[in-house]
């Protein structure tokens, strides 16, 4: 939970639950696409 709190700040800025639980999927989603763009790409040597 660290990784995801720390780039996008402490706290959830919505009241509503539900609100919430899609800002924090946004907040993954957004995390695992900029982790995504600084992979390498990698080919297997036959």
């Amino acid at each position: 939970m660290f990784r995801v709190k720390k780039p996008h700040g402490d706290t959830l800025s919505l009241r509503d639950r539900n609100a919430q639980i899609i800002e924090a999927y946004t907040m993954i989603k957004a995390l695992k696409k900029l982790t995504r763009l600084n992979m390498p790409n990698t080919k297997a040597i036959t």
